[in-house]
């Protein structure tokens, strides 16, 4: 996909009711793509309108939808995934609000990828499915350092490999768990998400890449993430995904 190629790294700096109610409704993070525009209302644009109008009623039903529409060269590919705990209802709600979002801060660009905390969406006109994508990412972490940065940094490590394992064998590519922890804290939550084009073996090795940039990401803070356009993880604190 012909995204931006920088990595930008981005930190959240909030308490957890507050952390919720601001991600509920403004995206994470986006990326236009850096080169290719189409023309208003010529033959890309109605091919993009239509997979995206796809991907509204495709997604919400199983929480991953992606296809493509038109011929080339001005066929659009789309994909939307939604985080493996959110409903129906609000998979639907994101995915609409975040195709209209990057409509509106990527007008004419031929390739976008937009997240929220609760889904994402990307498009381009060229095909992307299958391919892990490592160019789109994004950092975020809480300010908040924990008193022992060696011992909960192992924790963190130990408790995202092991949802690796979980998540690249699951049908969603989807996984969430808990680990009990020493000293300050109670527990450890976490999430590991792929999106479903990819392979079991790609999905590990998207996993696998990121969790290797936790020291740059994420050293001794008390929450974190690493996203990127084809997997993430999470940690916290405190509990994040629905029950």
């Amino acid at each position: 996909m012909s995204f931006s190629k920088f990595t930008s790294f981005i930190y959240l700096l909030t308490f957890p009711l507050l952390h919720q109610t601001i991600l509920a409704t403004d995206p994470l993070f986006h990326f236009c793509s850096s080169s290719e525009n189409f023309t208003t209302n010529g033959p890309y644009e109605s091919n993009l309108n239509k997979i995206i109008g796809n991907l509204y009623i495709q997604t919400p039903q199983t929480g991953f939808g992606f296809g493509s529409s038109g011929q080339k060269p001005d066929q659009a590919y789309g994909l939307a995934l939604c985080r493996g705990d959110v409903s129906t209802s609000d998979c639907k709600t994101c995915v609409v609000e975040a195709s209209s979002e990057i409509r509106k801060r990527c007008p004419y660009n031929k390739a976008a990828i937009i997240w929220y905390d609760n889904c994402l969406l990307k498009y381009s006109d060229k095909e992307f499915f299958g391919q892990i994508d490592n160019r789109n990412k994004f950092y975020m972490w809480n300010v908040r350092v924990v008193s022992n940065p060696v011992e909960f940094n192992g924790k963190t490590k130990e408790l995202l490999s092991q949802l690796v394992k979980d998540a690249y064998v699951s049908p969603k590519l989807y996984a969430t768990g808990e680990l009990k922890l020493e000293e300050t804290y109670d527990k450890l939550y976490g999430l590991t998400q792929c999106s479903r084009d990819l392979s079991s073996y790609d999905c590990k090795n998207c996993l696998d890449g990121i969790i290797g940039e936790l020291p740059n990401c994420c050293d001794g803070k008390e929450g974190g993430r690493v996203v990127s356009g084809s997997c993430n993880f999470r940690y916290e604190i405190y509990p994040f995904v629905n029950a």
